[in-house]
């Protein structure tokens, strides 16, 4: 598992440290093969930091030697040296602020693939036990807020921090007393920085915390939208949300009053040191002491030294939020699936479709069994049936035999050899599967069907689409198999997308083929459509078929019966009802219930 010491909970979203030299460190990790970039964009931020804080002394200069003296000769060069540092400032300040962005995105791009390559080779356990919105913020929000402390938050700091010890070196250079005086009111910033600091850093935890409330809410309503609407909870719903939402916006409010408290403290702040400076150099420019260029001078550095330490209060909540967010991160790029690949996987490129559940038990929580001493054989080509009430084991047979999970006990064999002997891809590549619930992508007939892999278009896909009985519907959509289907299939029907499954699984011309209730959810008229699919795609696979209406596994070579996770009874389906046991009880239930054998 995890390296790191985070541990995901309900406080996901509040935030962390300001630094982490830990976390930085990783971070940095991905910065290395551009780290002659952000050499670069440093050495442009010392230069334009220089550059800056040329300005005031030239000016120092033009007032002293020319405009005190009155000697104009030579003051227009001093003006276009002035204007030239202005330029320059721009154009060091935009090619500097282009190159972070451009190390961010390269950076953030990196991050961000290789956290979703991460997920997808995760195992299902670890990802059934986390909300979906939580796996989303950890790729986009917290990926974002990184991208955020790259481009403009590390280098904003160092720009800061480099520009107030250049205002302090410069001011003492030019009048150490002026520059004391200047300094009186230092202590009083930084006291109104950590206060600021410890309240925003409270309530932004709140905000964050309440930010989670409303979007999980709204998240899980609207996902849930056809039970709003059909048990009429629209206006019970919407209290709920304002509620929360009323939760978010108070937060909000107490974080807007810190900042428009903290603001125009420092501005105020800014103010009174100008007057000392306005006071004291007065009186030293009375008694020549101090020179009207460096008056003016201290005036103008004086103002920009309060503008990085307002600038570096905000970027106290990026490095906060930055440093949450890898924490979180690293978490998730450290945490090792359970279900690992064998150092030098078995070659199963020649599968000749024998499976066999030797023993197998399973639990999903320790000391709650699922399947218990299962033992049962597939030969090639045969069809097997499991048919039980919910919660029997059925489905778990096949997400074990997917290695989805694994067994507790026991042992699952392909061919003679121990399914953890293979890789997971090649394993999986071995078997079609038609689910009860069709998952189809956002996208057209073809892809759902061909999956993206080049080799199954043109006449594979059109043969697939026929013998699912899926092309008669398909040619009657105006952008045929072009036509999108919608998120999770939305356009078509259920049966319609129960089709399009057995036609991706025809496509893909598995040895060995697993049906889980690919029927259970459909009319009469459309089963006849799936089973006779279904039949073709059967023809010469080893198939393993989870049942719930008995009708449609009758012709199956052997139909197992579990109940409570175990095997009860064995049998075809004519010796399963001469038995007289808990099979003939449920087919005796489903002909009452359809009212025909």
């Amino acid at each position: 598992m995890s390296k790191s010491g985070y541990k995901p909970g309900p406080d996901d979203d509040v935030m962390g440290q300001a630094y982490d030299a830990r976390l930085m460190g990783r971070l940095l990790e991905f910065v290395k093969p551009i780290k002659y970039y952000v050499i670069l964009s440093v050495l442009l931020l010392l230069v334009t930091v220089a550059v800056e804080l040329a300005g005031p002394l030239v000016l120092k200069h033009g007032i002293d030697n020319y405009i005190a003296i009155k000697q104009i000769d030579g003051l227009g060069l001093i003006a276009l040296i002035f204007i030239g540092l202005i330029i320059l400032t721009f154009i060091l300040r935009f090619v500097q602020t282009y190159l972070m962005q451009w190390i961010g995105q390269t950076v953030i791009f990196d991050l961000r693939t290789k956290l979703f390559k991460h997920l997808l080779k995760q195992d299902i356990k670890f990802i059934d036990s986390r909300p979906v919105g939580w796996l989303m913020t950890r790729v986009t929000n917290d990926v974002q807020n990184l991208f955020e402390l790259l481009s403009s938050g590390i280098v904003a700091i160092f720009g800061d921090l480099f520009m107030l010890l250049g205002i302090l070196v410069v001011l003492l250079v030019l009048n150490v007393k002026l520059a004391l005086v200047t300094f009186i009111v230092v202590p009083l910033i930084f006291g109104a920085v950590i206060a600021f600091r410890k309240k925003v850093r409270v309530t932004f935890r709140t905000i964050r915390e309440a930010l989670a409330q409303l979007n999980g809410h709204m998240q899980e309503n609207i996902s849930g939208i056809r039970t709003v609407q059909l048990f009429v909870r629209e206006n019970e719903t919407l209290k709920e949300f304002r509620i929360r939402s009323e939760v978010f916006r108070n937060a909000y409010k107490k974080a807007i009053r810190y900042f428009a408290l903290f603001f125009p403290a420092i501005s105020f702040l800014s103010v009174l040191a100008t007057a000392l400076i306005l006071l004291a150099g007065g009186l030293m420019i009375k008694e020549d002491a101090l020179t009207w260029g460096a008056f003016i001078a201290f005036l103008q550095y004086s103002e920009r030294f309060f503008r990085p330490i307002r600038d570096l209060s905000e970027k106290y909540n990026t490095m906060q939020a930055a440093m949450a967010a890898a924490e979180r991160v690293f978490w998730l790029l450290d945490t090792k699936p359970d279900i690992a690949d064998p150092e030098h996987p078995e070659d199963n490129s020649k599968v000749k479709g024998n499976v066999e559940f030797d023993d197998v038990g399973f639990e999903y929580k320790s000391g709650e069994p699922i399947l218990k001493n299962v033992s049962f054989k597939i030969e090639p080509g045969e069809t097997v049936a499991v048919v039980g009430a919910t919660g029997a084991g059925k489905t778990t047979l096949i997400s074990l035999l997917l290695r989805f999970w694994e067994t507790t006990s026991g042992r699952i064999l392909l061919d003679g050899k121990d399914i953890r002997e293979f890789g997971q891809h090649d394993l999986r590549r071995s078997f079609g599967v038609v689910l009860q619930d069709v998952f189809l992508f956002s996208g057209s007939i073809a892809e759902n069907v061909t999956l993206g892999e080049a080799d199954r278009h043109g006449e594979v896909l059109d043969k697939a689409l026929e013998q699912a009985n899926a092309l008669d519907f398909v040619k009657e959509l105006s952008e045929g198999v072009n036509e999108p289907v919608g998120e999770r299939g939305a356009r078509l029907s259920g049966g319609q997308k129960q089709l399009i499954a057995i036609a991706r699984a025809l496509a893909a011309n598995p040895p060995l083929l697993l049906l889980d209730e690919a029927t259970a959810a459909v009319d009469t008229e459309t089963e006849h459509h799936i089973q006779e699919a279904l039949d073709r795609l059967m023809r010469g696979r080893t198939t393993l078929v989870v049942a719930h209406r008995l009708s449609t596994i009758r012709n199956a070579n052997r139909i197992i019966v579990l109940h409570k996770g175990m095997i009860q009874e064995t049998g075809t389906h004519a010796e399963l009802i001469k038995q007289d046991g808990i099979y003939a009880k449920l087919h005796k239930l489903q002909f009452a219930e359809n009212g025909k054998g």
